[in-house]
Formats: structure tokens, sequence, C-alpha cells
């Protein structure tokens, strides 16, 4: 079995290295070194998810301390998402370039140093702003640690059991910080800010000893992209932007539709550029597979909705209902348990079950679960509010994500991988910007929250969680014909023109033909 071997031992509290040029992971019984890597790179996973999710519980407490509007708060949101999304394609590149394991080291460094200012800020802008920054390093640090994970294990068994121990990481550092995030949120919402930021710290200090250093491609500035990593994120925050103050320019006001145009402009040079970059972060080639664009659209409508309703919902239990942060964040829990507790068995469903079939089950399960909360007033109790909506979330969730992500990687060549992981996973963060954006504008435009009343607009806004996971739902149930009428239409080929013996010679014949004329197709 080769395995990363921890170095000679040089006392009880050395801790492990990993040999340079060391052989690929294979077989389940790991070394120490082995396990300790992977609790460094999952557990830089398991903050990401867990930041996020800590910060969605302490919202309506900032909000409070700073005087900020429901407009002004969802940028802390949106900021990380759109600094994540935009840049993830970026961060895959920059780790192939520079090497996987200074970019990993460099990204979570950077992500604890923003943790523990943003714990000091008391000025919204400069909060959002270093929100930004944590969702950049969190874009290099995820797929770095990804592509440790993939050239440290060996492809098989190996290398799925560290993947799925890694997802369930990612998975569990959401879950659990809605728990840790009321928890500190009772201290102080300052307290989840500074948080992840020791964490961080230690991750760097012991990935210096454990990450493996591998020689890697010279370095060239033209290499990475930058042009098209601006141009597409700067074009999603001016639309989220143009979205959210639409409210209150108007939409039809010059202020916003110079923005619309801006963003628009932004979006066109990011596909020039794309189509002109010998290494662009899109080859736009790839959106030719609807599979592949299936799976990010669903992608974007599913978490664009679950963001939303959670906001507002966050909101109006907190704001309006007077509910502690600790007492919201067990209310939504079950969604995340139910998550973590089926991850580890989603393998062995999406290997009998089509993953269309699958995404249409999750999305069902959303739009159920945001009905069923329509149903709300102040007086109803958690079971009979809350509780059946989350765990249809939960449900949703469970069956979509993991279903999502096997469709949007199906099928594509080798090399691709990366590039359709990382589609998907930034159609995702962009779909909870923008849906997030047009919720925060409708609570804008619709008057002060009351206390112990629903909040203006609310409906409103869970009605928008409702449609795009609807528009979701119609797409995967056109996807689902359309594959069966092409299973029928194979099925009666077969019938049509039933299989012939053929001698050997005849065999040896056509394929030469077919050959041929491949070249001639292929090639000048």
């Amino acid at each position: 079995m080769t395995s990363l071997d921890t170095a000679p031992n040089r006392g009880a509290t050395s801790v492990p290295t990993v040999p340079l040029n060391s052989g690929l992971v294979t077989g389940s019984q790991w070394s120490r070194a082995t396990w300790a890597l992977l609790v460094v790179l999952c557990g830089a996973l398991f903050l990401d998810g867990l930041d996020i999710s800590m910060i969605g519980v302490a919202l309506p407490s900032i909000g409070s301390d700073l005087h900020m509007s429901a407009s002004s708060l969802q940028w802390i949101v949106s900021a990380y998402v759109l600094g994540y999304g935009g840049l993830l394609l970026l961060g895959g590149r920059a780790a192939d370039l520079i090497g996987r394991r200074p970019v990993f080291l460099a990204a979570v460094a950077v992500f604890g140093l923003a943790s523990l200012v943003s714990g000091f800020m008391s000025n919204d802008t400069a909060l959002i702003a270093l929100r930004l920054i944590k969702g950049a390093s969190a874009a290099f640090t995820v797929p770095a640690g990804l592509s440790i994970i993939t050239t440290t294990f060996a492809e098989g068994p190996a290398r799925n059991r560290a993947l799925s121990i890694y997802t369930v990481c990612g998975a569990s550092g959401f879950s659990l910080g809605l728990v840790f995030g009321g928890v500190l949120t009772e201290i102080g919402w300052r307290a989840t800010l500074f948080a992840p930021a020791p964490v961080a710290i230690a991750l760097v200090v012991i990935g210096y000893r454990l990450l493996p250093r591998v020689a890697r491609e010279r370095l060239s500035i033209g290499h990475l992209d930058l042009a098209g990593a601006f141009t597409s994120t700067a074009s999603l925050l001016v639309l989220v932007y143009a979205v959210v103050e639409a409210p209150t320019h108007g939409w039809g006001s010059a202020s916003t539709i110079g923005l619309l145009a801006a963003s628009v402009a932004l979006m066109t040079s990011f596909v020039l550029i794309e189509r002109r970059h010998p290494r662009p972060l899109v080859r736009l080639g790839i959106l030719r597979s609807g599979a592949l664009v299936h799976a990010n659209i669903s992608a974007a409508v599913m978490f664009g909705g679950y963001v939303s309703f959670q906001f507002v919902v966050t909101l109006y239990l907190q704001n309006s209902l007077g509910w502690s942060p600790l007492s919201m964040a067990l209310g939504f829990l079950p969604a995340g348990a139910l998550v973590v507790a089926s991850a580890p068995r989603m393998g062995g469903v999406l290997a009998r079950v089509d993953t269309p079939k699958l995404i249409f089950a999750g999305l069902s399960a959303f739009v159920l679960g945001y009905l069923l909360f329509l149903r709300v007033s102040p007086s109803m109790s958690y079971a009979n509010f809350l509780l059946p909506t989350m765990l249809l979330l939960g449900a949703g969730f469970a069956l979509a994500f993991p279903s999502i992500n096997a469709q949007a990687t199906a099928g594509v060549a080798e090399h691709e991988q990366g590039l359709a992981s990382g589609l998907v996973n930034t159609s995702l963060q962009i779909g909870g910007a923008v849906v997030l954006a047009v919720v925060t504008a409708i609570l804008g435009n619709s008057g002060t929250p009351v206390k112990g009343q629903l909040l203006p607009g609310m409906t409103s806004t869970i009605a928008v969680s409702v449609g795009v996971s609807v528009a979701g739902l119609l797409l995967t149930a056109g996807v689902l014909l359309s594959n069966r009428r092409r299973a029928r239409a194979d099925v009666a080929g077969a019938v049509a023109f039933p299989a012939v013996d053929l001698p050997v010679a005849a065999l040896v014949s056509v394929e030469a033909t077919d050959e041929t004329e491949l070249c001639a197709t292929c090639c000048p």
C-alpha cells in the first residue's frame, strides 16, 4: 500500500510531514499523516460553511446595532457569495498554475485575517468589503483543496471515500454553523466574525507542515484570465446593486437603466474575452451540453430560493416574533441535520436513479415547503408553521444538491471536470445573490416592520422563492419528457434495425470505412 507516510519521529509533539514525491494513497488503511492532511482540507471547507451559516443567524443583531436596512443587510450575504462565485473559476486556474499548496495556504490565511479584522468593524461599508474579501479567499481555498484531494488519493475507492468525507464536512459546517451562530450571537454578534480566525490560523500552521509540495508549471500572468474574472464579477455586482437600489430610484429611472446596461456590457465583454483568450476561465463550447446547462440552472434556482427564504424568515423570527438567535438557529437545524444524515447514502441512490428524477423530486420538496410556509401567521406554533417546511427543505437539499453536482460532471472529459464542477458552484452562488437582491428590493419597498406582525412584503418574497423553484421544476419536467422520448426513439430504432451477424472480413471493412470517414470529418 502506498500512502502519505509520516516523517521520522522527533519527539512526541512533532507534527508528521508529507514527504515530497509521495505516491497516491490507495486502499482503506490510511496513515496518521493521511488523516491529518484530510482533516486540514476538510477543515477549510467546514470553515467556509460554518462562516456563512453563522453570519446568517447574526444578521438581525448586526442590522440593529449598525442601523442597517434590509437592503443594506443583504450585502453581507451577497458580497460573500458574489466574491466566491465570481472568482471560483479563477481560483481553480490559479491553483493549477501557481501551485495548490501556496494558493490554499494563502487563501486560508487571508480568510482568517479578514475574519479577525471584520470583528472590529462598526462601519457597514467596511464590513461588506471584508465579506467580499472572505468570499474571494474561499473561491481560491475550495478548488485548491479539492485538487489536493484528487491528486493525493488514487481514483477509485480511496478517492471516493475521501470526497465523501469532504462533502459531509461541508454540509456539517453549514448545519452546525446555525447552532454555533446562535450561541455566539447570544454573547455578541462580533463573536461570530471573530470565531473563524483562530481556526483558520491553526489550519495554516498545520497545513504548512502537511500539504505536499509538488512541481508546477512556470507561471505567466497571461495564463490567468484576469480580465475575464474582473468583467464577470463586476457584471454581477452591478446587477445586484441595480436590483437592490431600483425601488429607491425607480425601475425606469436613468440610474437603474444605466446600471443594468453597464451590467450587460460587462457580461458581453466577458463572453468576448472568453472566446479570444488562449486559456479562458470558461470554454464556452462546454455549454453545448444540455445536461450541464440543466444542472447549472437547477443549482441557481435551488440556492437562490433557499437563501432568500432563510434571509426573510431570519428577520421575521428575530425582529418580528422576538425569537433569540439560538432559538432561531435550532428552528432551522432539522433541515441541516437531514442533509448531513443522508449524505453518506446518496452515492447508492445516485447509482440507481437518474439524476433528473432526483432533481425533480428535490425541487418538488422545495416548492411544497415554501407553499406550506405561506400559511404562516404570528400565532402559529413552530411545529405547525416552520418544522414541516424545514423537513421538506432538508429533503430537497438531500436529493437535489448531490444530483446536480453529479449531473454537471457526468460525461465531461477528464481534463474539464474541474471546469464543470466550478461552473455549477458558480451558478449556485450567483443564483443566491441575484434572487436575494430581488427579495430585498421587495422588502425595502414594502413599509416598516411591526413587532408581532408579518414583515411587510413577506408573502411576496416567499412567492419569489416559490416562483424560481417552480421554474426549475418545469425545466426539469421538460428534460424528463425529452429523455423519455429519446429512449423510446432508441428502442424503436433498435426494433427497426435488428442486429445482424456479419463475417469478420465484413466487420473489418465496415470499421475501416467508418474510421476513414471520421478522420476526413475531423482532420483538414
